[in-house]
């Protein structure tokens, strides 16, 4: 055995083992079973699924762009409504967008709002699908899939600020009034 030949059995074996994982990968994605295991780790990523959310969402662009638009967050059986205002960078045109989505780890309905991030692309030319994923301050992650329509071409950081309608959160827990003090016979008088 020449010295050279441990190498080539070790770099041999290493691309049978890469050539395994590609084949392996390529017939879990071409089966249909890809997108489901991702959507599943994803979703243990992203943390505990609390709630869903709906919005609709009209954005225009010329360089750096303005959002707008309203939406609807479904949190312990209850529906709250609120607004969304944001702008981008980088994108040209108009679009509206219909989204749904899971919301992740919120445990009360005031940390929905504030910012959220997210990267993402947009090329819609009469109807478009699209997806992504937005986190706040909070720690609140949104997962959502959309549909638009118009005529737009965006790749850009999106700054999405979502507030509650005013008298949407429940009412704060009151604290238990105290008692009267009893009164006797002498302080009647």
């Amino acid at each position: 055995m020449e010295p050279g030949d441990t190498y080539r059995q070790k770099s041999g074996s290493l691309l049978l083992r890469l050539a395994y994982v590609a084949a392996t990968a390529a017939v879990i994605s071409l089966s249909g079973f890809g997108p489901l295991c991702a959507h599943a780790r994803a979703a243990d990523a992203l943390g505990d699924h609390t709630g869903t959310i709906t919005f609709a969402i009209s954005a225009a662009d010329v360089g750096a762009g303005v959002s707008w638009g309203k939406g609807v967050l479904t949190f312990e059986g209850h529906d709250y409504p609120f607004r969304i205002r944001g702008g981008s960078g980088a994108a040209i045109g108009f679009s509206r967008t219909r989204a749904v989505g899971t919301v992740y780890n919120l445990y009360r309905v005031s940390d929905i709002e504030g910012t959220y991030w997210s990267v993402q692309g947009e090329a819609t030319m009469g109807a478009g699908k699209g997806g992504a994923v937005m986190e706040n301050n909070n720690g609140i992650y949104i997962k959502f899939t959309s549909t638009s329509s118009g005529a737009r071409l965006a790749f850009s950081v999106e700054r999405l600020t979502i507030r509650l309608n005013p008298g949407t959160t429940p009412p704060a827990q009151q604290p238990a009034a105290a008692p009267a003090p009893a009164t006797s016979p002498a302080s009647r008088q």
